[in-house]
């Protein structure tokens, strides 16, 4: 089953939404602001995207402007970092069994649906 890691404020998640709903394809939407991943489940994201936890991060947000910027973090206190305040976590995230991508540009969700 599709999944889609969804926030409904951001214009990117919802194009990623639309072209799911238009691919007439099964899926899930996951509300990851109300409903945070485990840290389990961070992380298996971030290895299926196959990128390091710093590149999931949205680092224009505030709370890492001003908590977390030109500071050197592991990737344990960065995950730490998403799981705390989740709205730091990039998205729109699609997950088609064992592929994942980040939705910006939407498009890129067209690569595994």
């Amino acid at each position: 089953m599709i999944k889609i890691y969804h926030n409904n404020r951001c214009s990117k998640s919802r194009s990623g939404l639309e072209i799911l709903k238009n691919s007439g394809k099964d899926f899930q939407i996951v509300n990851y602001l109300e409903n945070t991943p485990t840290q389990a489940e961070l992380k298996s994201i971030i290895n299926l995207l196959g990128i390091k936890p710093i590149d999931l991060v949205r680092k224009n947000e505030a709370i890492w402007k001003a908590n977390y910027k030109n500071i050197e973090l592991n990737d344990d206190i960065i995950i730490n970092a998403m799981l705390e305040n989740p709205k730091l976590i990039e998205r729109p995230i699609v997950i088609n069994d064992n592929k994942a991508v980040i939705g910006r540009p939407p498009e890129n969700i067209l690569n595994i649906i």
